[in-house]
């Protein structure tokens, strides 16, 4: 007779998101969560919600995440995967939505966004949508061959072309191919760059994305 060591159940997590973890060069896969306890959760997200949030998530934002819990009774492992997640902050929107967690995952994006409604001023500036994301590995390798002054140079160049607000620059694990780092990979169109210079991010961000002039 077959025994089932496995018990699955629903949970609920609230925290700040401590690391994205990266996997098969450029998808988001896991998030390394920290609650207010002080305690770490690996989450993993699933497909439908990866490719919703993928964009927007970065260390340092709290969120709300729900799905499914899975406990092995014979070791004790916990496997946890979020079918839902919310972008959120307590102080800042106290009262916002709660999130159906039980058969479509949905990511729901608040934070640093305008939330639409019938009492919604029509005046209320509209914050800039996140249109790319930049990936940069920082395992040893390209550390070594320069990546930290990649990162500067990204975020500077941001900066001065007026896209900081659009473009994400994300630190990564290995993104492979790491004896020709340094390596970023330019989300959404996943298009890799290995023994970048820094010298070469503004032609790179010229390409990629619209620059905004005064």
């Amino acid at each position: 007779m077959y025994t089932s060591y496995k018990q699955v159940s629903e949970f609920s997590l609230e925290g700040e998101i401590l690391n994205l973890i990266i996997e098969d060069g450029d998808k988001l896969k896991y998030l390394r969560i920290g609650s207010d306890r002080g305690v770490e959760f690996l989450v993993k997200l699933c497909k439908e919600l990866r490719a919703s949030v993928s964009m927007v998530l970065k260390p340092g934002l709290r969120v709300e995440v729900a799905g499914q819990k899975q406990q092995n009774l014979k070791n004790g492992k916990v496997k946890l995967k979020a079918y839902s997640l919310k972008l959120s902050d307590s102080k800042h929107h106290p009262s916002q939505p709660e999130v159906d967690t039980k058969h479509t995952p949905v990511g729901i994006l608040l934070a640093d966004r305008a939330i639409d409604s019938p009492t919604s001023s029509p005046t209320t500036p509209t914050p800039a949508k996140i249109s790319g994301k930049i990936l940069v590995c920082q395992k040893s390798d390209c550390q070594k061959r320069g990546s930290g002054a990649v990162c500067k140079a990204l975020e500077n160049a941001l900066n001065c072309s007026g896209l900081a607000g659009e473009v994400i620059v994300q630190k990564t694990g290995c993104l492979k191919q790491c004896k020709a780092g340094p390596n970023i990979v330019v989300m959404p169109d996943k298009t890799r760059y290995s023994r970048i210079k820094p010298a070469e991010i503004p032609a790179i961000l010229d390409k990629h994305f619209a620059v905004v002039k005064d």
